[in-house]
Parts: structure tokens; C-alpha cells; sequence
């Protein structure tokens, strides 16, 4: 009886599992790689305390996308929209637009910087990764799709190799994980920008509009939501063990070698090559190129799941170009324009890169209020409305987040 009872969960979580997992993985993206680079090249252990808040607040928040499409059966741009109107939609779309399409200029930066390691002209790498990741999602359908993206979320465990390579002091690194951050850090401006840019790269506000779309187009219900609230676990604590083992390596290797300038995720390759080994330098060139890839595919999707529903056209990776003309033409014009920009001469590659992660994590309190007005809305969810841990544990993000902001500008 009970193996019977475990062999039908494991089964109905098999039959959900994809949107949460595949979300929180790809927020390990080229852009959030290079912070977690950066942030270990510059400050050392000091940042790893960041990682458990953190990762309550991502499981919190991708649990209530889940959940808010689980019950309502509708994305996240298409409740606001219904229940806050259209200049309320309107304007966060164009943010979620200006915010993420920086974003995927970062992912085509990193799929040519990661081959340009091995000597392939980004002249010839971009245009290729703009059209294999352009006829993945059109000719595609969303469960095939699905499993090229859960393939690739399983690459990510090159990265806790390349950390265990690096050798780092493991005790160091366990206490900074477990310490207050200290007062000194938190007055100064570079710190707190790059924590501000460590939560936006790991909280993404795309990620919400994301997952809700995929699990209503996956087909979850209230019924199966609770295998699916697992998938999105899983998916954060995976997701957030990679960041801490890239923040580590980079701590073990470039911060404690005095080379804490790193240009983008494969200059950190790169300077990881003489100090890790050969292994650790591959693997993390190869992680990269896997992740921007897999970014560059997602990121526009996700940006045309927001707009189109937000304005009321159709979409859906299960639609026919004809169908969905605005989702697939909105899809292919973020594609040619983040390629196009990154073919540019002379063009700010790492100014945008982490400006972008740093301007999520800005954006992201205002997608969280109106996350937090929705999934409290009892008339809405029923009985699945917030607990109350959830709501302080997200209004607390809300707060903090905004608090971190101004200190930044303050203290700038």
C-alpha cells in the first residue's frame, strides 16, 4: 500500500515537473554567472550570507507563480491586467521589456564570449545561436521544448565541479554562509550594488511571468499543485547550490590571487585556467555557453508570454506561428535585435551586463506587490491564499529590496 501510494506520487510528479525546475535554472544565466563571478572575485567569502535569505525568498515567490497559475489557470500580465487594469500593465510590461531585453543582449554576449575561449569569431557564433534558438521555439512544441531545456538545466553540475576543483577553504566559505554580513559592507556603495545585483539575478521579475505562463500551459491544476510546488523547490535549492559553488571558486581562485577585475563569465574562465586546472577552466567555459544559450531561449519567451498577455493577444509555444502572430513576431524581433547589438562595434558589453541584473533587482519589488495583491485576493484564490510566514517572508523582500535601493543611491 504505502509503495503503491509513493509509485503514484513520484508518478504525478514526473507528469509536472519542467516549469519550476527549468525557471529556476535559468536564472543561472550568462549575466548571473558573471555577478556570481564577480561577486566572489571581489569580495571574497564575504557575500555567501546572501545566498540563504536569498533562496527562502526564491522558493517563496516562484511558489506563488506556481500556485497563482495553478488555481486561476491565467499568467501573471493577464490577472494584473484583469484585476489592475491596462496603464497598470502597460507600464510594467514596458519595464519588463527595457529590463529584459538587456538581459538577452547579455546571454548572446555569453554565447560568444564562451566559444571565442576556443578561438570561433562571434561573427559566426551569434548569428548560428540566433537561429537554432529561433527554430527550437517556433518549430517546436512546448513538451519537446520542455525537454531540451530540463537536458540543458542538468549541465548546471559543471559548476559545482569546477568549484570542488578550485580547492577552496571549506570552512571559510561555511562560516561566511552562516555570518551576518558586516556593518562595514553594508555602507559601502560597490557592496551593496553587487548584492542588490545578486538578488536581481537570482530573483529575476521575468521569472514570475515565466513560470506562471508554463504551468497554465502545461496544464497544472490546483489538483496536481502540490507535486508541482516540489518541481519549484527543488528547482530554487538547485539552482542557488550552483550560484554559492561559482561564488566560491571564484572567491578560492581570483579574489585570493589579487585578481578580482574580470571583464565578463569567461574572462572568469579564463583567469580560472592557470589557478584551477585545466578541468575547471573547461567546465566553466563549457557551463557558461550552455547557460547563455538556454538563456537566450527563454528570456524572449518569457518577455512575449508577458506582453501578449498582458495585452490580450494570444500565445503559447503550442500555437502555430499564424495563430499566435504577435507572440512569435515580438519573439523573433528580441532575438535579432539582442544578436544585432552585440555585433555592434564598440558597444558597453559589461556596463549592460551587470546594470541589468542590478536594474531586476530594482523592478522586482513593484512585479512582487502586485504578486502579493493577487495571491491574497481569497475571491481569486480561495483557500489557497498566502499563509502568513509566506506574506513576511515576501513583504519582507519587498521592503528590503527598496531599502537596498535607496541606500545604494545614498550612499553613491
Amino acid at each position: 500500500m504505502f509503495r503503491k501510494r509513493w509509485k503514484s506520487r513520484l508518478v504525478l510528479f514526473l507528469a509536472v515537473v519542467g516549469p519550476g525546475f527549468i525557471t529556476a535554472n535559468v536564472d543561472n544565466d550568462a549575466g548571473g554567472i558573471y555577478t556570481y563571478s564577480l561577486a566572489g572575485a571581489q569580495f571574497g567569502y564575504s557575500l555567501l550570507w546572501t545566498m540563504i535569505p536569498i533562496t527562502i525568498a526564491l522558493v517563496v515567490v516562484q511558489e506563488m507563480a506556481s500556485r497563482l497559475g495553478a488555481v486561476t489557470g491565467k499568467g501573471l500580465s493577464d490577472l494584473i491586467r484583469e484585476e489592475f487594469g491596462f496603464r497598470a500593465t502597460f507600464l510594467l510590461m514596458l519595464a519588463l521589456v527595457v529590463t529584459n531585453f538587456g538581459n538577452i543582449v547579455a546571454e548572446f554576449a555569453g554565447v560568444a564570449s564562451s566559444l571565442e575561449l576556443f578561438g570561433v569569431s562571434r561573427y559566426i557564433v551569434v548569428p548560428l545561436a540566433a537561429m537554432v534558438v529561433w527554430l527550437l521555439v517556433v518549430q517546436g512544441t512546448y513538451r519537446s521544448v520542455e525537454k531540451i531545456f530540463l537536458l540543458a538545466s542538468a549541465f548546471y553540475v559543471s559548476y559545482i565541479i569546477a568549484g570542488l576543483l578550485a580547492h577552496p577553504d571549506w570552512k571559510a566559505a561555511a562560516v561566511a554562509t552562516v555570518s551576518r554580513p558586516s556593518e562595514i559592507g553594508i555602507r559601502n556603495y560597490g557592496y551593496l550594488f553587487m548584492v542588490i545585483g545578486l538578488v536581481g539575478t537570482t530573483i529575476a521579475p521575468w521569472m514570475q511571468f515565466y513560470l506562471q505562463a508554463s504551468v497554465v500551459e502545461k496544464g497544472v491544476t490546483a489538483r496536481q499543485y502540490r507535486a508541482s510546488r516540489w518541481d519549484v523547490i527543488l528547482g530554487c535549492l538547485f539552482t542557488d547550490i550552483v550560484a554559492w559553488f561559482i561564488i566560491v571558486a571564484c572567491a578560492a581562485t581570483l579574489y585570493a590571487k589579487g585578481h578580482p577585475e574580470i571583464k565578463d563569465a569567461a574572462d572568469a574562465a579564463q583567469a580560472l585556467r592557470p589557478l584551477a586546472g585545466e578541468y575547471a577552466y573547461l567546465l566553466f567555459a563549457a557551463g557558461l555557453f550552455n547557460a547563455s544559450l538556454f538563456a537566450a531561449s527563454i528570456l524572449p519567451i518569457s518577455t512575449s508570454y508577458a506582453v501578449c498577455e498582458g495585452l490580450g493577444f494570444e500565445s503559447g509555444l503550442d500555437k502555430k506561428f499564424h495563430e499566435a502572430p504577435v507572440f512569435y513576431w515580438l519573439y523573433t524581433a528580441l532575438i535579432v535585435a539582442g544578436a544585432g547589438v552585440l555585433l555592434a562595434p564598440n558597444f558597453p558589453l559589461v556596463h549592460v551586463m551587470v546594470l541589468s541584473q542590478v536594474v531586476n533587482g530594482i523592478v522586482l519589488p513593484f512585479v512582487l506587490i502586485f504578486m502579493l495583491l493577487l495571491v491574497n485576493d481569497r475571491e481569486l484564490m480561495g483557500e489557497h491564499v498566502n499563509s502568513r510566514g509566506y506574506n513576511i517572508v515576501a513583504w519582507m523582500t519587498v521592503v528590503v529590496m527598496l531599502a537596498l535601493t535607496v541606500g545604494m543611491i545614498l550612499t553613491q
